[in-house]
């Protein structure tokens, strides 16, 4: 493929990094408003969350399967256009019941977007030999924050959700049809320029750490996704206008850090990035729930942005380095495990909420912080 292609088709798949961010956050920045709508309590906001996850982990063989057989382009696009339109669904949801289902039906449409769009986006990193993985979840994260913002301005104004998500459709649809066209056409399967045959899989010690390290990021990113506005606006209580502070802080912080990583793993190591990670995670986590109030727990939560940003890209490219099987394989191990963490967390916290309180059960995704950085000295020792 000629060089000079290459820039086209990054921009394309930045694209639809981007919407999938603007998609999901669109949904979560208008949770407070939806809860409200519905009248659910903490523990019946836990539950119905746990739809989406549900959707995701039941489609995570199928989308693997459905990507190998017809291609990684045209299940991004249709799963895209499903994505969206399940989106305006969800906002004429008048029920748990309904609720529940059509989140569960979005999240089979997430998972097959997301493991198209990474194939999308491995297959490119091939040809251009050098990682430029840490970019693409950079887009994903300005796309949350991006979608946030407008949450909030749309709640603000007093849009209906269903018109929010409405124009966040017809937005995704315009830009699939504009940028759909330079996508991949053929996604590289193996890494040619291995010449040592690697394992098909093995669940070694390498793959559960750097699983467990993703894990307990992406616990606490789910968390900050879908409580940080219910525990400004239960907990904290501010003007209508601050009430998605927490959640706009933790996704700039999180932009910025996955755009300045790798600056900061080439300079001070992997190992000790993730250890401050952890610290950061913790900290923050602290903060926002020990002395709640509008502007510490807006600090807490950019810190706990902070910290995740860079965890699950090094863990990915940690899993591509690993001597023990191919990178694919590994990243597909290390991915699973961690994105376990982003499904359970979110329902995991309302049901803890609901024996507690909202408080305690963020409180308690500290651990995950001080998690990261136990085994952050187990990082070190690893051999790549």
């Amino acid at each position: 493929m000629a060089q000079q292609k290459l820039p086209r088709i990054r921009i394309s798949i930045f694209y639809f990094y981007f919407i999938m961010g603007l998609i999901f956050a669109s949904w979560a920045s208008r949770i407070p408003d939806i809860k409200s709508t519905l009248n659910l309590n903490d523990g019946q906001l836990g539950q119905v969350l746990f739809a989406m996850p549900l959707g995701q982990l039941m489609m995570m063989v199928v989308s693997g399967y459905l990507v190998n057989k017809f291609g990684s382009r045209i299940i991004l696009i249709t799963a895209m256009i499903l994505y969206g339109i399940m989106l305006t669904f969800i906002a004429k949801a008048d029920s748990f019941i309904l609720l529940f289902l059509m989140l569960f039906f979005y999240g089979i449409a997430s998972n097959m977007a997301n493991i198209a769009v990474n194939t999308q986006a491995v297959s490119l990193e091939a040809l251009y030999k050098r990682n430029i993985m840490s970019s693409f979840h950079g887009l994903w994260s300005l796309g949350g924050l991006t979608g946030g913002i407008l949450g909030a301005v749309f709640a603000e104004t007093k849009f209906s959700i269903l018109t929010h998500f409405t124009v966040i459709l017809i937005f995704g649809v315009i830009g699939i049809i504009i940028f759909s066209k330079n996508l991949l056409t053929q996604d590289i399967k193996e890494n040619s320029d291995s010449k040592t045959p690697k394992k098909a899989f093995k669940l070694d010690f390498a793959i559960i750490i750097l699983g467990l390290i993703g894990f307990g990021s992406m616990f606490c990113e789910g968390t900050m996704f879908d409580w940080s506005s219910v525990y400004f606006s239960t907990i904290i209580k501010p003007d209508e206008a601050f009430v998605r502070m927490g959640y706009i802080a933790s996704m700039g912080a999180m932009t910025f850090g996955r755009f300045v990583a790798d600056r900061f793993v080439n300079r001070y190591q992997a190992s000790t990035v993730l250890r401050f990670c952890g610290i950061l995670i913790t900290t923050g986590l602290l903060l926002a729930t020990i002395a709640p109030g509008l502007i510490l727990s807006t600090f807490g939560f950019l810190l706990v942005g902070l910290g995740v940003s860079s965890i699950v890209p090094i863990s990915y490219s940690a899993a591509g380095r690993l001597k023990t099987m191919s990178a694919s394989i590994a990243i597909t191990a290390v991915s699973s495990i961690s994105f376990l963490g982003f499904m359970i967390g979110p329902p995991l916290i309302g049901l803890l909420s609901e024996i507690t309180d909202l408080r305690i059960a963020l409180l308690s995704a500290s651990v995950f912080g001080i998690l990261i950085i136990v085994l952050s000295y187990q990082y070190k020792s690893m051999k790549f």
